[in-house]
């Protein structure tokens, strides 16, 4: 007897752990129907990325589709890595680049919420190397020469804000032309890895391509966030990613690089001619450890594993009843913080972390205003429209069709709504 209520009791104590597995690992799924999304419709979408990946135009891919909190969608197509004709899996591995930059600054806002950061406190207050930097003015040359560089006082110190929305005054370097932009460009400064407190004293450097505060500039903003969340914590970047934001989100695969052998072997590639992901520069090896943990562009992760992320943002901040945020605090990220300054495209303004979508119309895409989305440089894509209560997470390595299959997306998975949530 007592050997039975034993095992009756081994048995209960395992299904209980396998339900909590479960539950870290994934999560709910319905059939589209349930939550107002068509079936047939999501299937020509699968069907366009299977015959794109069959004829060669990308390697593989995956695509997760949510609504109302389950997963209502979820298929895998062509191979994860061209050079070994593995099939692509759900817990493949990607590089997932900028996608990295909303994971970042979900971290600075729990700091936030601690009373350890002010959004309107100068970047100079946590890194002082930061503080009092030249903005560089080009001129005209009379003899019609190279324009020449007037070097400005900034007439304030670039704000946390200013990181979180790209108003910095940082810059790339690759986007665009400029004296500066050369500077960068020519300067390489992150080509060898460098450690983020090295990262941040190259771009001290530097000067700044507007003054703080009046113009949106894609650029190193996020890495600096990455640097601002060390100070601050006193861990390494990816320390405090995964005691603070992976574990609890149950975040197993993604990390910056991949060490664990056993997981090398689920990590996509792209065709070999389609590695550039601009500016001369190709996907890394993230087999490698490096000192460089890039908080605007540095982690791998799978699809599952960045739609809990994602889903813990529509939750309003919590995911499995852990909560990383507030309500309140994932709404103010979520709006619009560019007001007056010149939005990345008509109808389209940035928030904390991620871009906006202002107008209902205007841009050539369907969509919901207040949806908020980005992507990554090798081919990586998500977006969340919060009054359809719907997300979208995209996954596959080839940067040159990063842009075409964005929109593909959203024309074909706003086609499979069937039945609409927005009030």
């Amino acid at each position: 007897m007592r050997r039975t209520r034993a095992a009756l009791l081994g048995a209960a104590l395992y299904g209980l752990l396998a339900v909590s597995l479960a539950q870290a690992q994934g999560l709910p799924t319905v059939r589209p129907e349930q939550v107002g999304l068509s079936s047939e419709r999501l299937g020509q979408l699968t069907a366009i990325l299977k015959a794109n990946a069959e004829k060669g135009e990308i390697p593989g891919a995956t695509l997760l589709v949510a609504r109302q909190g389950k997963v209502a969608w979820f298929e895998t197509v062509g191979v994860r890595d061209p050079g070994t004709r593995v099939p692509m899996t759900r817990d493949t591995i990607f590089r997932i680049y900028s996608m990295t930059k909303p994971i970042t600054s979900v971290a600075v806002m729990m700091l936030v919420e601690e009373g350890k950061v002010a959004i309107g406190d100068p970047v100079s207050k946590y890194i002082p190397a930061l503080g009092g930097l030249k903005v560089g003015v080009e001129k005209k040359d009379a003899g019609g020469g190279q324009p020449m560089l007037d070097l400005q006082p900034a007439r304030r110190d670039m704000t946390v804000q200013d990181l979180l929305r790209h108003t910095s005054g940082l810059t790339y370097g690759v986007f665009g032309t400029g004296v500066v932009k050369k500077m960068y460009e020519d300067a390489k400064i992150f080509t060898d890895y460098p450690s983020n407190a090295d990262l941040v004293d190259r771009l001290a450097t530097f000067p700044l391509v507007h003054q703080p505060g009046t113009a949106w500039e894609y650029s190193h903003s996020t890495d600096v966030l990455g640097r601002l969340v060390e100070v601050v914590s006193g861990q390494t970047l990816g320390q405090f990613f995964a005691a603070r934001v992976f574990a609890p989100l149950g975040m197993k695969d993604t990390s910056f690089y991949v060490t664990d052998r056993a997981k090398q072997d689920r990590i996509a590639e792209p065709f070999p001619t389609d590695r550039n992901i601009g500016a001369g520069a190709d996907l890394n090896d993230p087999r490698v450890a490096q000192k460089w943990e890039s908080g605007g562009g540095g982690l791998m992760s799978t699809t599952m594993d960045y739609a809990r992320f994602v889903q813990m943002l529509v939750n309003g901040g919590s995911l499995d009843g852990k909560r990383l945020l507030s309500p309140k605090t994932v709404a103010y990220m979520t709006a619009d913080h560019l007001g007056s300054i010149a939005p990345l495209s008509p109808g389209i303004g940035f928030g904390l972390g991620f871009a906006v979508r202002k107008d209902a119309g205007v841009i050539p895409l369907p969509g919901t205003v207040g949806e908020y989305y980005w992507g990554g440089a090798a081919g990586t894509f998500f977006w969340v429209d919060p009054k359809e209560e719907l997300f979208v997470v995209y996954m596959m390595q080839s940067p040159k069709q990063r842009v075409p299959y964005r929109d593909l997306l959203k024309n074909m998975v706003y086609g499979a709504v069937d039945k609409s949530s927005a009030r």
